[in-house]
């Protein structure tokens, strides 16, 4: 199938999608007249990019579980690639929360006792 297609398959962008395979996510091959070619197994890849991205991890994350690309995220267990990726993502996000909060505290603090640093 060629990228319009996968595109509307999949609701990526067909920049993203050529976007994806520049981060080496996704492949393709070139038509005799320079078009992309797409298989079949390339909705399910782009499906899987799109649900790790939008699950909050980026795309050198992603680039991590090439392996659990081929599946089937949605329908089948996790893969454990991914479980342990989310786990320390997870783990960095609150991380962040925590410093962000105790920003926040510092600043609230200063206002209310109307005080500069």
């Amino acid at each position: 199938m060629r990228i319009g297609e996968l595109a509307e398959r999949t609701g990526a962008s067909p920049r993203s999608l050529r976007y994806y395979e520049q981060r080496g996510l996704l492949a393709s091959e070139r038509t005799a007249n320079g078009y992309r070619e797409y298989g079949p197994e390339a909705v399910d890849r782009v499906r899987n990019i799109r649900l790790l991205l939008e699950s909050g991890l980026t795309s050198e994350d992603v680039q991590e579980l090439q392996d659990c690309l081929e599946l089937d995220l949605v329908r089948e267990p996790a893969c454990a690639e991914a479980v342990a990726l989310y786990e320390h993502r997870l783990r960095a996000v609150r991380e962040r929360i925590e410093a962000l909060t105790a920003t926040q505290h510092r600043i609230e603090r200063q206002l209310a006792e109307g005080t500069g640093p």
